[in-house]
Parts: C-alpha cells; structure tokens; sequence
C-alpha cells in the first residue's frame, strides 16, 4: 500500500434542526459576534430565518451577509470581508449551497490573516490562519462543507480555486430539514454532481486511498439509491437524509482523493454558457466514462453492483457499458438535459470549451487516461450528439 494523507472536518453533527442549534457550536469556538454568509433566494422563503432568531435568542450579535449568488466573483467575497470588518466580526457561518459556502471559507481567511485574495489561489498558498468557521449546506451536491476547496469567479469566463487545508471549517452540520423545500431541478443537478465527486474520488490516479474509497462507495449507495424519490418525491424525510449525508461522504473523498475530467470539461460550460455546475457535470459524465474505460474498466466494474444493483454481472467491461448506461437512464429519469444540444450548447463552440478545459491541467492529472485537446474535443462531441 502506498503512503497517503487524508485531511477532513474535525466535527461533523448530523441531525433534523440540527441548525437550530448553531449558537452552541458558535459559542464553544469563543464566537460572539458571527456574521452569518447567505443567498438572497434562501433569505426571501424565510429558509434562514429560524437560525437568525435561534443565534438572536442565544444573545449572539448576528451580522446577515446575504448577497451571495451562484459562481461568486471576487467583489462578493470581498464585499463581505468589508462588511465583517466594519462589524468587529470574529466568526463565520454559512448556510447555503457551495457558493455561500465557498465566500464563507475565503472570507475567513482574508479576515483571519494579512494576504489579499489574489495571494491564496492555487495549492497550499494560505500562510495564515482564519476565523472560526461553522458551514451548514443546503443542497445535497457540492461537499463544500468537508473540502478544503473554494472556487472562485475572476473574470467573465474564468475561475480560480483556493485549496488549502486552512479552508477546512470547525464544524459541519448536516441538517436534512434544510432540503426538504430543494426544487426537483437543482435536487437532480446537485445530486448528480455529488455523484460525480465520487466515482472521480474511487479513480482518482493519484491520491486514491482507503479511506477516500469507503467514504465513496457509501457516498454512491446513498445517493444512488436516493435520488430518483428526492427528486420526485422532496418532502420524503428520509430519502432527504441520504442524499445530504451521501453528499458529505462524497465530499470527504474528493477532498483527499481529486476530481478529474468530468470536472476539468464541466467547468469551460459553467463558464461560457452559465450552465450550473451539477448540470454541467451530469452532460459530460457518460461521454467522459466511456473515454476513461480503457483505462479504468475494473474500478468501473467494482462500483456498478454499488451503483446498479448486486445483480450485474459479467466481465469489467460489461459491468463497465452496465454502469455507464445506468447513469444514461438515471440521468433521464431525474428529468435533466441528455445532451450539450440539449443544453443551447453550439456546436461551433465545442474547440473552444476543448482549448479552455485544457487549462484545467490540475485536475485532469488526476483522470485515469490522459486527456489531450483531440480526446477532450471528441468526448464533447460526442455529449453534444449523445443519445440523439
């Protein structure tokens, strides 16, 4: 066995109204006066409000940061850091999906230290500390809440990651109540997209381990046995519960074992046509697997009985084509575009997503078959006409 690391969370509370509770966890990391980072959506149905007034009752001097929108750029985070000066703030919260997640963990950091937001992107660039931070999701996708990684917009079409252990927040509380009011769409993009977190994890080339594997093929047990009755069914309590808690444990896995090309080829389209990023994962996933079998057939063929059921049988190809068709059906049924033509993507387009999803060189060494321009031009491609 090789060596590894393995970093995650230092506390985790699962439970239903475990958020109405944050002012104890806030208090026992020296908290008092927390600023609280949002969505306007999640502000305007009230989503938020019972944990304002749980942390008001509690005599804590709340600061809202509501202002968050999807794919943040650098002016709201650094809006929000503004804010949190001008208020003598000496903790973050957040409660909301990745992006409010994401300004949370950066935030804190620009608040905790003395670099400037341009100093911590890239791998392992935070010199300092942050403030204490609490990160409670919304949506059962992104992982944001065990990561070390926060991904952030810098111009109109590009991001950039801030990854760092520092970004790793105090506590992580799970609360299903929170997704009980998820529309069916972003229930099918988010779940999809946690999914993704972990069949990359499982055959990451690099960083796979023992422990990013079990949190993995739990991860895909819980989501993939989950999602079609949360997405079709979103008051059931219990299929809610898995899907947060499968996201989570997918979420610790990519963390130490990375994303790869799903990823890599994902982000060109939120970035270009503002396609959300669960969505965009689920269009490439099928043409990106079926690239990749050459190369990762077994580990494929281990995950299909976890995925489709312990009746696959065959040779790991066979379980291979089993699992990518699967996910092909699965995708269907939760109702989500098949095709980057489904999608408004343009054909004349796809060069150009090639070119930019070359720049994502540090997750693409993570893919378990090189990707080069012609192989990711061709995987769009064919996820442009797939299935049509």
């Amino acid at each position: 066995m090789q060596g590894f690391e393995f970093n995650t969370v230092g506390r985790i509370v699962n439970g239903l109204d475990a958020s109405l509770a944050l002012a104890a966890e806030l208090q026992q990391l020296g908290v008092a006066r927390p600023m609280l980072v949002t969505d306007p959506g999640l502000m305007s149905i009230g989503l938020v409000q019972p944990v304002i007034e749980s942390l008001a009752q509690a005599g804590l001097a709340v600061q809202v940061f509501d202002q968050v929108r999807e794919d943040p750029p650098e002016e709201t985070v650094l809006a929000a850091v503004e804010q949190a000066r001008a208020a003598g703030v000496d903790g973050l919260l957040a409660v909301g999906g990745g992006s409010s997640m994401d300004v949370a963990k950066v935030a804190a950091v620009l608040l905790g230290g003395d670099q400037s937001l341009a100093d911590i992107y890239g791998v392992g660039q935070v010199t300092g500390g942050r403030l204490p931070l609490v990160l409670v999701p919304t949506t059962a996708g992104t992982g944001s809440e065990v990561t070390p990684v926060a991904v952030i917009t810098t111009g109109e079409t590009t991001k950039a990651g801030v990854s760092s252990p520092v970004l790793l927040p105090d506590v992580a509380v799970l609360d299903p109540g929170l997704t009980l009011g998820l529309p069916p769409a972003v229930t099918a993009m988010t779940g999809v997209d946690a999914m993704v977190h972990a069949i990359e994890a499982y055959t990451s080339r690099h960083k796979k381990n023992p422990l990013s594997d079990m949190l993995a093929v739990e991860a895909l047990r819980l989501l993939s046995g989950n999602i079609r009755t949360a997405v079709h069914d979103g008051g059931n309590r219990a299929a809610r519960e898995a899907m947060l808690l499968g996201a989570c444990l997918a979420g610790q896995a990519f963390a130490n074992a990375p994303v790869a090309a799903v990823h890599a080829l994902a982000y060109p389209l939120g970035g270009h046509y503002h396609i959300p990023h669960g969505l965009s994962n689920s269009l490439v996933l099928p043409s990106v697997l079926e690239f990749n079998a050459v190369e990762a057939s077994a580990l494929y063929a281990e995950l299909a009985p976890v995925v489709v059921g312990e009746s696959v049988t065959g040779s790991d190809a066979a379980k291979t084509d089993t699992l990518i068709s699967y996910l092909v059906q699965l995708i269907a049924d939760v109702q989500l575009p098949a095709t980057l033509s489904d999608a408004q993507v343009q054909e004349k387009d796809l060069e150009m997503l090639a070119s930019d999803a070359m720049l994502q060189q540090r997750l693409l060494v993570n893919n378990p078959r090189d990707v080069g321009y012609d192989d990711a031009l061709a995987i769009y491609r064919n996820a442009y006409g797939a299935g049509a």
